[in-house]
């Protein structure tokens, strides 16, 4: 009988999207068969504390109020989880694990926002030396830095919409600069965002130099660096990436906001906004768009999966890439999981082959020379 994977599904966070990734995680977990998997529900707290449950945990609050503290292992010899208690045994206890097998095969990171989706984490499992779904270090780093992240897709000849970058330190110490900057380069309507942040979180669309002001102030209390984009009046299309050397484009979606953009509010608190997959596109633009998204991909060296976002302006018809997310939401109104199941692979499906691709780029690192001398 072949032997089950052991999962490790890594939630949680400190970060302001900690909300979503519960959402995300729960659907992950949910769609699983208990055939192929051992699940390690393994919560991180709005303050760093690391907890793992038991694979009974379908209750993930309930992980990260009563779960077993613990803390991640980088030597990539020992233990993967070291637990924080007087009893060695009580990890392997908690989990269900027996003594002859590794705590961990591959980790899901259902994690979004600062912390999780911004190589750190990815970093930390890189040194421990676990398999891991997902984008690696640079690809999610990048992912996080909108401003690095448009400099990469501008250099790759990608379309972006004008942008200029605010550092916090400037817009508190020299505000009339930052404005006058803003308004010339950029002028209004227009989008200002913390540069490293998801979810649409702290994101505000000033429409005169009233709203300026607030606009900064609330993207400052998010992040030291800030974008402010030119806005289009455009429609909003997305489109999923899967694969590692060779990745796929799924159908393109269409988010139709309930709000006057696809806000934090709009995506997880109010209803009415609207999904439309496939999206109602000509032949010529869904290819195009597939294309950008795999370009957009392979730009930022991404790897396992991503959903990358597009504005089409309506008055010109102009395409625009918006921006990579590396950690896309797993939620059951998530767009992700719901692009691929319209493009032939269901959600359940769709986690079998993340984890695939996890194990298979483990395996190619593995063949990575770090020393000089023979082979």
């Amino acid at each position: 009988m072949k032997k089950k994977i052991r999962l490790g599904i890594l939630f949680g966070g400190r970060s302001g999207e900690h909300e979503v990734s519960l959402t995300s995680a729960a659907s992950v977990l949910q769609a699983l068969d208990p055939e192929k998997y051992d699940v390690v529900p393994i919560g991180i707290t709005r303050e760093g504390r690391w907890l793992v449950g038991t694979s009974a945990d379908h209750l993930l609050p309930g992980v990260l109020e009563n779960g077993l503290p613990v803390t991640a292992s980088i030597d990539p010899t020992g233990p993967r989880l070291i637990p924080l208690s007087p009893e060695p045994a009580a990890l392997r206890k908690s989990a269900g694990h027996d003594s002859s097998r590794p705590e961990i095969d591959v980790i899901f990171p259902v994690l979004h926002g600062t912390f999780g989706e911004d190589g750190t984490v990815q970093g930390l499992l890189e040194l421990a030396g676990i398999p891991y779904v997902g984008a690696g270090v640079l690809a999610s780093a990048v992912g996080m830095d909108k401003d690095v992240m448009k400099r990469l897709f501008r250099d790759a000849r990608l379309p972006v919409v004008k942008w200029v970058t605010v550092l916090r330190s400037d817009w508190e110490s020299r505000s009339a600069k930052v404005r006058d900057q803003a308004e010339r380069k950029i002028g209004y309507p227009m989008f200002v965002k913390p540069a490293n942040l998801g979810s649409s979180v702290g994101i505000s669309k000033a429409h005169n130099a009233k709203e300026l002001g607030p606009a900064l102030d609330l993207a400052a209390s998010y992040d030291r660096k800030i974008l402010v984009e030119r806005a289009v009046d455009a429609r909003e299309i997305e489109c999923s990436v899967l694969g590692n050397e060779r990745p796929e484009a799924s159908v393109p979606g269409e988010v139709v906001p309930v709000n006057e953009f696809y806000d934090y509010e709009a995506k997880y608190l109010k209803e009415g906004s609207e999904l439309i997959i496939p999206a109602k596109l000509r032949p010529r633009q869904t290819k195009r768009v597939q294309q950008l998204a795999v370009r957009a991909f392979q730009a930022v060296d991404g790897a396992g999966m991503a959903r990358v976002d597009f504005l089409l302006d309506r008055r010109t018809a102009g395409l625009f890439v918006n921006e990579i997310n590396t950690i896309p939401g797993f939620t059951p109104i998530s767009m992700y999981p719901k692009l691929w199941e319209a493009s032939g692979l269901p959600y359940a499906k769709l986690v079998d082959r993340l984890v695939e691709l996890a194990l298979e780029r483990h395996r190619d690192k593995g063949r990575t020379r770090y020393v000089r001398g023979p082979a």
